[in-house]
């Protein structure tokens, strides 16, 4: 290893296994959807709608979170959030109401994600490593939720079997608490440099956004990152209760998302990898195509665990590669200073998508009984965003913010 390695490669390390608990946790709420409903006397659509509440809050502290971190730095949003997400699942439990359980496992929840995933690891490892490693580094982060994803999921399950589900939020918020451990190397790499603080003249955060969007790249690449959400939480949400309404056992949901989680570990590597030498683009594009393919796929023949499993394989190395290419390219638009507000706005669209698809896989099935309609949302949503994504032009448009500098 050499100095420079030596020098960035603690910061990856306790990012990505903050991103590895965050979205380990968040990847496994799925599994408490039937057992919570049926304690609580509920519908299905009560925790769903909480889910899908908890995602878009996600959405809403990711733009406050970004603008914060890019102001003032790292530190004491990470530990909002460390301290969000473990309240809100330690409440959770104790929630009898649907405002309980909204604002539990919904807004708390939400707030605390916001403050220990993606928008906030992925820009710090953007700063921590060479330009020429970005592409690496996304890519490593971005992995490291999918790992989260295979080992948390399953250790989820096992404890909701062991002790029942009341019990394992119970131990489950009180682990959250080890994320702290993680922060305090990733917190200088945030907010302006010494030099960015004397040489920027004062603008405030929404004429940043308010000219970024005066981009038409940019403007599809938030509107593209919709469709992203819209699968990744239908799927996360209600596939192990899906399965289980088609005779599987809960395992099957369980290993289902875990499986996703494992594939998605080297679909996130490879796509930070490749979108470092490739059009990014061209890859979006196709990633949405293909995934539309596969839902298409699954739905025409006969639901088999051997096609769970390769579905979930499929879907697995399609995941979070479209995470890598979409940061990739919010950076090369705009530059690093702002990246953690502007991938925050993008974000954002990401989690419209994940409120619509978790509510509405809720909503319908407690109206028809099937999830069938939102399946084939996914495949036509998927042929949309790969247009979008299509049309981007990929160059760099940092004049466009009007940042001046002395």
């Amino acid at each position: 290893m050499n100095k420079n390695q030596a020098a960035y490669m603690p910061i990856i390390i306790s990012g990505c296994v903050l991103v590895l608990l965050s979205f380990g946790y968040r990847a496994g709420f799925g599994l408490f959807l039937q057992p919570i409903s049926e304690a609580r006397d509920w519908g299905r659509d009560v925790l769903a709608l909480a889910l899908a509440v908890q995602n878009l809050a996600w959405g809403v502290f990711a733009i406050i979170a970004g603008g914060l971190v890019d102001k003032y730095g790292n530190l004491k949003v990470l530990l909002s959030g460390v301290f969000c997400y473990a309240i809100g699942m330690l409440a959770m439990a104790y929630s009898t109401s649907e405002l309980a359980i909204i604002s539990t496992a919904g807004l708390l929840v939400g707030a605390g994600i916001a403050g220990t995933s993606f928008g906030i690891v992925l820009p710090a490892f953007a700063r921590a490593v060479p330009e020429e490693k970005q592409g690496w580094a996304l890519g490593i982060g971005t992995a490291a939720g999918s790992i989260g994803q295979f080992l948390v999921v399953p250790f989820m399950q096992v404890t909701v079997d062991l002790f029942g589900w009341f019990q394992a939020l119970q131990f489950l918020g009180l682990s959250a608490f080890l994320m702290t451990l993680f922060v305090l190397p990733l917190a200088k790499f945030g907010g302006p440099s010494e030099q960015e603080k004397h040489a920027e003249v004062s603008i405030s955060l929404l004429s940043i956004i308010r000219n970024a969007f005066q981009v038409k790249a940019y403007v599809l690449l938030v509107f593209g990152f919709y469709v992203c959400g819209f699968h990744l939480a239908f799927i996360t949400v209600h596939m192990p209760a899906y399965l289980v309404d088609l005779g599987f056992s809960a395992f099957v949901g369980a290993w289902s998302i875990s499986l996703i989680g494992l594939c998605n570990v080297f679909g996130a590597y490879y796509a930070g990898v490749i979108s470092s030498k490739r059009s990014k683009r061209k890859m979006l594009a196709a990633i949405y195509v293909t995934r539309a393919i596969a839902i298409a796929g699954f739905l025409s023949i006969p639901i088999s665990v051997t096609s769970v499993l390769v579905f979930s394989a499929a879907m697995g190395f399609l995941w979070l590669a479209t995470v890598p290419p979409t940061s990739g390219l919010v950076a090369q638009f705009f530059g690093l200073r702002y990246m953690t507000l502007l991938y925050g706005i993008v974000f954002f669209s990401h989690q419209v998508g994940s409120f619509t698809g978790v509510w509405l896989g809720g909503w319908l099935y407690e109206n028809t009984g099937s999830y069938d309609g939102v399946w084939i949302a996914g495949i036509i949503l998927g042929l949309v965003a790969a247009a979008l994504h299509w049309a981007i032009t990929e160059q760099d448009y940092s004049d466009r913010l009007q940042v001046a500098y002395s």
